[in-house]
């Protein structure tokens, strides 16, 4: 790809230094993944400027007017502490003209809202566990047709911010207590959805029209113990202390069936389609002992660092990280936005 003009946008809090040196590992765990992006793409001769974004749009409009770069590297994960809201700053850029990575609006609109995008799910007959939603405000019972153990998290929420353990319920009792958890110390309507026990797979797809399915990666749990759940929860995913302790990690998926496989990439596509979905996202499911698949959720923009899952799975596929880095802008520059 020719030398570009690349507006990185991140949170402002998440603005990298130009070295790693002097900062502890603390710190670079916070800023890594935007860190790895700048620094890959600017090693990779692009002309590369980070811009952090808070409550304003008025920034990244004034550099987008006098810098004029060719693409925004979108890194952004909410906006003014809204997850939700991260898809008007996409919107924002489309009606700019101004083009850009990662997903499209109405993608992250559907994505983003879980129970709406698991509706759509169940309409195309995509298989997926049976769930309700409890509202904050409403009175708290144990939803019909539903079977414990069940499982409670944000209905918008992403990061497993908000799942412990205690989000597996197997009584009306603590899915009472989990609910109020949701609503009060969450702030969020709480999604509730039958448990499903078995293997975690994530799939990695990156496209517009064409689609590239990734290598299936596998969440392991390694040595938690049995009166643990295997769920990713905040410290499963996040906490490398945990991790170590009981050899959490995350690899490419072996001994899948030929007709798993098969189910998880033709799940993974419709997901994709069916969502609106473009530029890259990781599809989440479970397999359980006879085989059977269940979708998750879609993770539209997921992490990019570059020991994180969806670059790993792009190794796994032949695909170097910068190389990666590059497929993504290329993805952005040739996306069709309705201006277009």
């Amino acid at each position: 790809m020719k030398k570009l003009r690349v507006l990185v946008v991140v949170h402002s809090s998440l603005v990298p230094p130009e070295t790693l040196e002097g900062h502890s590992e603390k710190e670079i765990e916070e800023w890594r993944t935007e860190y790895d992006v700048t620094t890959t793409l600017r090693q990779s001769g692009h002309d590369v400027r980070c811009l952090g974004v808070l409550d304003s749009l008025t920034e990244m409009r004034l550099a987008i007017a006098e810098w004029k770069p060719d693409i925004v590297f979108n890194l952004l994960e909410e906006f003014n502490g809204i997850v939700t809201y991260d898809q008007h700053v996409v919107a924002y850029l489309e009606l700019l003209r101004q083009p850009y990575t990662g997903c499209n609006p109405r993608g992250l609109l559907l994505s983003r809202d879980k129970p709406l995008s698991k509706q759509l799910l169940s309409f195309h007959r995509i298989p997926s566990p049976r769930f309700a939603v409890i509202r904050r405000g409403a009175r708290v019972h144990v939803p019909q047709k539903l079977h414990f153990p069940l499982f409670v998290k944000s209905a918008t929420e992403d990061a497993s911010l908000g799942i412990a353990q205690a989000s597996v319920v197997e009584d009306a009792a603590r899915l009472k207590e989990r609910v109020a958890f949701m609503h009060e110390q969450i702030g969020s309507d709480a999604l509730v959805e039958e448990f499903i026990e078995g293997r975690e797979l994530y799939v990695g797809v990156m496209g517009n029209a064409r689609l590239t399915r990734l290598p299936v990666w596998e969440m392991v749990f390694g040595t938690m113990p049995d009166s643990l759940a295997a769920i990713a929860t905040r410290k499963v995913k996040w906490d490398k202390g945990y991790q170590s302790k009981y050899g959490i990690s995350t690899r490419a998926a072996e001994d899948l069936p030929p007709a798993v496989l098969g189910q998880l990439d033709k799940l993974s596509r419709r997901i994709f389609q069916v969502l609106g979905l473009s530029g890259y996202a990781r599809m989440d499911f479970r397999v359980t002992a006879d085989g059977r698949v269940y979708a998750l959720e879609a993770n539209a923009n997921p992490n990019l660092e570059a020991t994180e899952d969806f670059a790993e799975s792009g190794r796994a596929a032949g695909i170097s990280y910068p190389e990666l880095l590059e497929r993504l802008m290329a993805l952005g520059l040739s996306y069709r936005a309705e201006w277009r």
